[in-house]
């Protein structure tokens, strides 16, 4: 096995830099000004201003530029205190406390306390709770103010990453409004103010002069559009009707690449695209079934050809080579189609085994294709595949955690603890291949309140064989991040890989030149 070092784990460890937040550092000569228009690859009429529901590349992005976190995840991949100016665990790590900066105020002037952190987390707690943030937020068992501006959070068992929880992006701090906290009216207290939403279509933002970080929020105005379409996209940028897309069409890089005045960028990162199976239902609930799609996929072949290579193979689990506790030991699974044959036969399938996949470009740009690829390689395996193509306009909600057999993407999260609690904890509404390992769901507790890198290490190479053995889910790549700006843009010289566009923080941290 791997070992880590110890220098990165404390570097990456929220506990190891505990005390005090990291300054955030953005260029201070950045160009203030103009108007931003960015043409995004997501985008649909059930989106809404409802951070718990949040789901796609485009709600993230317009949830991080008019409202504020208590901490955030930077470029090089360590984090930053936003709204929080400090934090501090106890000894066990089981209570956090955190320090708001003074001065910080919402688009109507009212400052941010204490109460609106609380209620704002609130929003995503309780027994009858449908956030996506749920599962992250369970483990705290009490929050409750240190005065006006400090905030203690009382997990119910240690977390050496909890500081890094508080920058999902389903966690923004909220006014609170007779109790609760008000998503309802678009107030945040982001660089920008929220002046238009209409769901599938845009949302415009104008700068919120007030805000505390002049270092942030260079434009005057952003126009963010929703244009699913790839090609669509291309046109908008090559034309000029945009500044910048995300989710490039890997068909047309080069093309992209040859035109003057645009530039392409490719960022390695946690993204990755799946195919989950529901262990609900059958045949899905056969882990040998399971087992032989898993074998019948040709994973080099996707990444040459969906990926146009800008990616790398996946090993049926959702951690990426670049971060923290990558089992790098663990046995890459390749396409065998006799071994998928040999678990067809172990779970008493005598003939072909026919599937439905549902699918939808959607899911992630040239998921069709993916799928018909696969149903391809799956022949040989003893597989019938049909491959379903779905609408784009309402994926998310009528297909992708609903179908017993579709295509996913994930942006992939900061640790380890958060892209499992996510999507792999039992229970969890996110857990779309409906999948439960008691072994593995004790191991999660474990390993999240254990601060003994090489003691969590073991434990999360554990984990991520039961994902790849036992798991619903395939995973046969991770994709870099590749989008395109005119070179009108300047970008900061770290660009995050959390997620797309900058960690989607590109409405702050970017400007003109």
């Amino acid at each position: 096995m791997n070992r880590t070092n110890r220098r990165r784990f404390l570097q990456g460890s929220a506990a190891g830099a505990a005390a005090i937040a990291l300054p955030m550092r953005f260029a201070s000569a950045a160009k203030r000004g103009g108007v931003m228009r960015m043409g995004k690859a997501h985008g649909q009429t059930s989106d809404a201003l409802d951070p718990a529901i949040h789901d796609n590349g485009f709600v993230i992005a317009m949830t991080h530029a008019y409202n504020g976190y208590l901490t955030e995840v930077m470029g090089d991949g360590s984090l930053a205190g936003q709204l929080a100016e400090s934090w501090e665990p106890s000894a066990d790590g089981k209570v956090w406390t955190f320090r708001l900066r003074r001065g910080l105020t919402y688009h109507n002037g009212r400052d941010v306390v204490a109460e609106d952190v609380i209620a704002s987390i609130d929003h995503h707690r309780g027994e009858d709770s449908k956030s996506a943030a749920a599962p992250i937020v369970k483990p705290i068992v009490n929050i409750e103010a240190d005065g006006k501006y400090a905030v203690k959070f009382t997990l119910d068992a240690g977390n050496a990453d909890f500081p890094f929880v508080l920058s999902d992006y389903h966690l923004p701090v909220m006014p609170v409004k007779d109790g609760k906290a008000d998503w309802q009216s678009g107030i945040g207290c982001g660089v920008y103010r929220l002046s238009n939403f209409e769901p599938g279509i845009r949302a415009d933002f104008t700068r919120y002069e007030d805000h505390f970080d002049s270092d942030r929020g260079h434009f005057d105005e952003i126009n963010m559009l929703a244009i699913v379409d790839p090609t669509a996209r291309t046109n908008a940028l090559m034309t000029g009707q945009v500044d910048a897309i995300d989710r490039v069409d890997l068909k047309t890089v080069d093309l992209l690449k040859s035109r003057p005045g645009i530039k392409v960028h490719s960022i390695a990162g946690t993204q990755h695209y799946t195919f989950p199976m529901r262990t609900d239902v059958p045949p899905f609930d056969n882990v040998h079934v399971r087992l032989a799609l898993k074998h019948a996929i040709k994973r080099d072949e996707l990444v040459e050809k969906i990926l146009q290579g800008y990616g790398a193979v996946g090993n049926d689990h959702p951690i990426g080579q670049g971060q923290l506790f990558f089992a790098r030991d663990l046995e890459q699974r390749q396409y065998d189609p006799e071994a998928a044959k040999d678990h067809l036969k172990k779970a008493g399938i005598d003939g072909v085994l026919e599937v439905d996949l549902n699918v939808a470009d959607a899911a992630f740009a040239g998921a069709v294709d993916a799928a018909v690829l696969f149903a391809e390689s799956a022949k040989d395996a003893g597989i019938d595949i049909n491959v379903v193509r779905e609408p784009n306009d309402g994926y998310w909600s009528n297909v992708w955690n609903k179908k017993p057999f579709c295509a996913c993407y994930w942006g992939g999260r900061p640790t380890v603890d958060l892209m499992f609690q996510t999507a792999y904890q039992a229970g969890v509404p996110w857990n779309d291949a409906v999948w439960e390992n008691d072994r593995f769901n004790s191991l999660l507790l474990e390993a999240r309140a254990e601060f003994d890198a090489a003691k969590r290490e073991e434990m999360y190479f554990e984990m991520q064989q039961l994902v790849r053995d036992d798991g619903g889910t395939i995973v046969p790549m991770f994709a870099s991040y590749v989008f395109a700006t005119s070179d009108k843009l300047q970008l900061p010289e770290d660009i995050a890989s959390n997620w797309d566009l900058d960690g989607e923080r590109w409405a702050e941290r970017w400007s003109f030149v």
